[in-house]
């Protein structure tokens, strides 16, 4: 089985990157680093006219239609570029949500305003530290409205509506709250990555209604991360390559006693260990993005094993990159601290390596039993 991209898939990755080279140098990621915006907005812009918001949207909410694995080169082209825009709240996790949820109303109102950029979505359901659990959700849901605190919203701090975890008289439930009506309280929080924003969202009797089957919340969380973790995967791997290729061309361009580093053998051997761990990463992102491609019964394991592979793969690249770029990869100048950063944050995204690590392993269990 060939689980390379087409050659249109192809096309559309060569596309986005000389798109995002010129839209999202460096500069435009510095900018909102050193800057009081939690996004560019021309960027956001921009990819909403590209359409690479409605790339897996189904056609009846102003999508077109082309699929997953179209979506999972974008992503891995804003990993490369490390996007600072609201992107994969709206459309990793809250469109996914509403898809999942099966609420038509709901996705008939809120997914054509993801396509257009007019509305910024995100998700809900981390409340403490500590492995996601459904005891860990403390939140309340009754009489169509919500009291508890959400924290590390991806986000949340721009977020005009968001799907949140809760529990209800009937047990755990999505419940979608419009975050501009009231009732809520967001405070942004500091990150490792300020252009990839968070806040804490404290819900006093916000009004919110119920989103999805009673009682499957919990169900339907666990279905979200699987196909979210295959698209951060993607990102995560763009930005591991990205590092990679950063710290070769350093290696190339930087002479110390009369020679290239790279002609070091230290160096070949630490740019040796970060294509190996791409390399694995990139093969299961592969396999991911065909089981979430197909929805197969497969999925809950590949995407842990993408999750994690990526993870690892990125923020050993992140690393690296800094260690061959010598006491300049230090300063704050220096732009390998971009991919170390986001490599941290989306290491944290939807649970870190250790839990997926035990989600893969349960996942192999499931799979072995059946």
């Amino acid at each position: 089985m060939n689980f390379d991209f087409s050659e249109e898939q192809k096309e559309l990755r060569d596309h986005a990157r000389r798109f995002l080279k010129d839209r999202c140098p460096w500069p435009v990621v510095r900018g909102v680093l050193e800057g009081p915006a939690p996004y560019d907005a021309d960027l956001r812009a921009s990819v909403a006219e590209m359409g690479w918001p409605a790339t897996a949207m189904p056609e009846a909410y102003g999508g077109i239609g082309l699929g997953y694995v179209e979506l999972c080169v974008i992503a891995e082209e804003l990993g490369r570029v490390v996007a600072p825009i609201p992107f994969s709240s709206s459309v990793y996790l809250a469109a996914e949500a509403l898809l999942l949820s099966g609420d038509e109303a709901n996705k008939s109102e809120y997914l054509p305003k993801i396509v257009s950029a007019d509305s910024i979505g995100t998700f809900a359901v981390t409340e403490g530290a500590g492995a996601l659990s459904m005891d860990s959700i403390q939140t309340q849901f009754a009489g169509n409205r919500l009291t508890g605190k959400k924290i590390a919203v991806p986000d949340g701090d721009v977020a005009s509506f968001a799907i949140v975890l809760a529990q209800s008289a009937r047990g755990p439930m999505w419940t979608l709250a419009d975050l501009t009506k009231g009732g809520s309280t967001r405070v942004a929080v500091k990150t490792v990555d300020p252009t990839r924003s968070h806040a804490t969202i404290t819900f006093d009797g916000a009004p919110a209604e119920p989103l999805g089957a009673p009682g499957k919340g919990w169900e339907l969380t666990q279905r979200l991360l699987d196909r979210a973790a295959v698209l951060f995967a993607f990102e995560q791997l763009g930005g591991a390559t990205a590092a990679m290729e950063m710290a070769r061309n350093y290696s190339i361009e930087r002479y110390a006693f009369g020679r290239a580093i790279g002609s070091f053998q230290a160096i070949k051997h630490r740019l040796a260990d970060m294509f190996v761990k791409n390399e694995l990463a990139r093969s299961n992102c592969y396999y991911a993005a065909w089981a979430l491609m197909t929805n197969s019964p497969e999925l809950p394991a590949a995407a842990a094993s993408a999750r994690v592979a990526a993870s690892e793969a990125y923020h050993f690249a992140s690393k690296e990159n800094i260690q061959i770029h010598g006491g300049i990869g230090f300063t704050w100048e220096a732009d390998c601290q971009f991919h170390y950063r986001r490599s941290r944050l989306l290491g944290l995204n939807l649970g870190s390596v250790q839990f997926w690590k035990e989600r893969l392993v349960s996942a192999l269990e499931a799979g072995a039993v059946a």
